[in-house]
């Protein structure tokens, strides 16, 4: 014979054990799944859990009002009197709301105020009553006795320009009668306000990362791109999703939670605790 011919008889198997690369497969399969999901599991842990539970921590041994009878809800003398304001000005002010809820949650609301009108005008929506409430308080008043802060103001022509299209978005907000609130995931006053900042995208912001219910679309919309095309959104809900763009940054919201970052003004965006910029 001039060699050895490779036959082998089709009755002969070798046991598997001779091939553990692919005995193992199964193993390894799952073995990198439950690693990534681990990684996952803490990450998240990491980034929206651990924010949260710190800013609980805090709020508990915080000294705060016990109910909404004993909060202040007068001016925390932000803005001047309107009459010593002759412009036009807009003004979206958020504040940390009441009860352990104010561990991770805001209120927001918006305030306008015509060229040469002697008052200003402030929207909230609320969950009771009739739940688009206008001037039911003083326009920077403190919320649960928490002092507001600043989201975005306009004045002179540019607001002028915008205050029609404004009270244009606030009229048509589908959830303004009656029975048109829920605290959780929305529709709530930053479903609201979103609302507003997405229908008037000149004002150039997005509600800060506590405002739990601002990721909730109108009409139980999954998807939504703003008017200028800069910024998408995607939800289920307001219960998981993402948003990215211009104004946006690039955020993802569980639970209600946002976490992100702005890299057009750098920052980073955490859970519970709002925007730090770098």
């Amino acid at each position: 014979s001039t060699g050895f011919a490779m036959i082998m008889p089709s009755n002969i198997r070798f046991p598997l054990r001779y091939y553990p690369k692919f005995t193992n497969l199964p193993t390894r399969f799952w073995s990198a799944r439950m690693k990534l999901l681990r990684n996952v599991l803490v990450l998240f842990l990491v980034i929206y859990l651990v924010p949260a539970l710190g800013a609980a921590g805090y709020w508990y041994i915080k000294d705060r009002p016990a109910n909404w009878r004993e909060a202040n809800w007068t001016s925390a003398g932000i803005l001047p009197e309107a009459t010593k304001t002759p412009q036009a000005t807009i003004h979206i002010f958020s504040a940390a709301t009441g009860g352990m809820k104010g561990a991770v949650a805001s209120h927001a609301w918006i305030v306008t105020k015509e060229a040469n009108a002697r008052t200003y005008n402030r929207y909230d929506k609320v969950g009771w009553g009739t739940p688009v409430r206008k001037n039911g308080y003083a326009p920077d008043a403190y919320w649960y006795s928490n002092t507001p802060r600043v989201v975005v103001s306009v004045s002179g022509d540019e607001a002028a320009r915008l205050i029609p299209k404004i009270e244009k978005a606030i009229s048509a907000y589908p959830y303004s009668k009656p029975g048109g609130y829920r605290i959780w995931p929305g529709p709530n006053s930053n479903t609201f306000v979103a609302h507003v900042l997405r229908s008037v995208p000149e004002l150039g912001v997005v509600l800060p990362p506590d405002a739990v219910g601002r990721d909730y679309l109108p009409d139980g919309k999954l998807f939504a791109i703003d008017p200028d095309g800069k910024d998408v959104h995607a939800t289920l809900y307001g219960l998981l999703g993402v948003s990215a763009g211009l104004r946006s940054g690039l955020e993802i919201h569980i639970m209600g939670l946002v976490a992100g970052v702005d890299l057009a003004h750098p920052a980073i965006k955490i859970p519970a605790i709002g925007r730090i910029g770098i």
